[in-house]
């Protein structure tokens, strides 16, 4: 996975925070992370129908729907795509001992345990939502650390 998910799931976990939309640019100060780079992972969100942009003064960026439906596969899926880790291919068919493509009427092993691993970390990851990542931050961070990012958020800069 990229990194641009990590700075993606950071910003959909700290924008079920606040009430009022968040400029990007307040996003990217609170994560130390480049404007420009962190523009991208915020488009690809809005791209997937998970985020979207607010105009105007106090416009910025909300989440569309509540964190419990936004699972961490949705937002993997929209930075990332939602290719497999794995493509298979069929290096059997290659080489001096190459297999012919014609015996090749299944997936071989090592396509098989791929395939096995990639639908249990898309289950993995579908089973996990915004919500139970906020949830999370209060254990990980203390008591009130998310209610403080978005005070924090919620304040204009300056």
């Amino acid at each position: 996975m990229s990194g641009g998910v990590e700075w993606a799931l950071h910003c959909c976990v700290v924008l079920t925070s606040v009430r009022e939309p968040v400029p990007a640019a307040r996003l990217a100060e609170l994560h130390e992370v480049s404007p420009t780079y962190l523009a991208k992972q915020l488009q690809a969100l809005s791209r997937a129908g998970l985020i979207h942009s607010v105009q105007g003064k106090s416009g910025g960026y909300e989440l569309t729907r509540s964190p419990e439906l936004i699972t961490v596969l949705d937002v993997v899926d929209a930075v990332d795509g939602p290719a497999p880790a794995f493509v298979c291919t069929e290096i059997r068919q290659r080489g001096p001992m190459a297999t012919p493509a014609e015996a090749c009427t299944t997936p071989c092993a090592i396509s098989r345990a791929m395939a096995s691993a990639e639908t249990a970390r898309r289950a993995a990851l579908r089973a996990i939502s915004v919500a139970d990542l906020a949830r999370s931050v209060e254990s990980d961070y203390g008591t009130g650390a998310l209610a403080g990012m978005g005070t924090w958020l919620s304040t204009p800069a300056g």
